[in-house]
């Protein structure tokens, strides 16, 4: 994590999706092979997974900036300079979450309605599976980068090193899965997710964060004001955030008007990083 800098930011828009070369070959095999229906349930519970990232990280300022489609899955990057560590958690804890809540969903609903047993078992499984991978200690995992941030308080350096360290031992233990199964039936899919947390071992995903454009007036924005109480958290009125949008915050104080906040003010106050101190601090004097 960088220390908290003042510098534009960029407005939240739509998710930049990606397609790697590589994905269109895993879809075209899995089509041969017989095993498409997996294949795009799996890119349906990663699509969900991230997009969990992407509402979590959009509470509290960022968004998603480009997601990379995979073989094997999907990658985020942007930048998230600026990002509290608890805050960072709680965005990288939301995916693996709804992919748990997704599984479970189906589970209970064989409970309520078994005929759809047939038709969910496999997004159900899917679902678990990702969640689980997800949680293991290696990058480009929600796991690997969960587990740096527990391990900060030792240092970032060492944090950093150490979780570099876990994701390759990951990587060799699912390779000699691999290796181990070349003696029956090669299980290339091992193979594959090796190579992806061997290539990932130093990274880990980020996010983008909002900024005020000022080109947007040349086109012409509608106003949106909201009404809003003056003591609530700043990262309270995110969501309020639009594209299309000029947003205006009108505070009140105990059903006393107080004043207004423009969305530069407002901005302004969430480069600083003030995610935490009440809208009423940033009213001009």
């Amino acid at each position: 994590m960088h220390g908290v800098k003042k510098r534009h930011l960029r407005r939240a828009g739509g998710i930049r999706v990606v397609v790697h070369p590589l994905f269109l070959a895993a879809g075209i095999l899995s089509a041969i092979t017989g095993g498409f229906l997996l294949f795009v349930a799996a890119v349906l519970a990663a699509l969900e997974h991230e997009c969990a990232h992407a509402y979590a990280a959009r509470r509290f300022g960022y968004v998603l900036d480009r997601i990379v489609l995979m073989p094997y899955g999907a990658v985020i990057s942007g930048d998230i300079a600026g990002m509290g560590r608890r805050n960072e958690l709680a965005v990288l804890i939301a995916g693996p979450l709804v992919s748990l809540a997704t599984g479970i969903f189906f589970v209970a609903l064989w409970w309520l309605y078994p005929e759809t047993y047939p038709f969910t078992e496999l997004a159900a499984q899917v679902s678990f599976s990702l969640f689980f991978v997800n949680l293991l200690p290696a990058y480009p995992l929600d796991g690997g980068r969960i587990l740096r941030l527990l391990l900060e308080p030792i240092g970032k350096k060492r944090a950093k090193i150490v979780c570099g360290a876990l994701s390759v031992l990951t990587a060799l233990a699912i390779l000699g899965l691999f290796v181990w199964s070349c003696f029956s039936s090669p299980n290339f899919s091992a193979l594959a997710f090796a190579l992806l947390l061997l290539f990932g071992a130093f990274g880990g995903g980020s996010y983008g964060r909002i900024n005020f454009s000022p080109k947007r007036f040349l086109r012409g924005v509608e106003e949106r004001r909201v009404a809003i109480e003056a003591s609530v958290p700043a990262q309270n009125a995110i969501r309020f955030l639009r594209e299309d949008r000029y947003l205006t915050l009108i505070l009140f104080e105990g059903g006393e008007y107080l004043g207004e906040l423009t969305e530069e003010e407002f901005l302004s106050a969430l480069s600083a990083g003030a995610y935490a101190e009440p809208l009423k601090n940033f009213l001009p004097a």
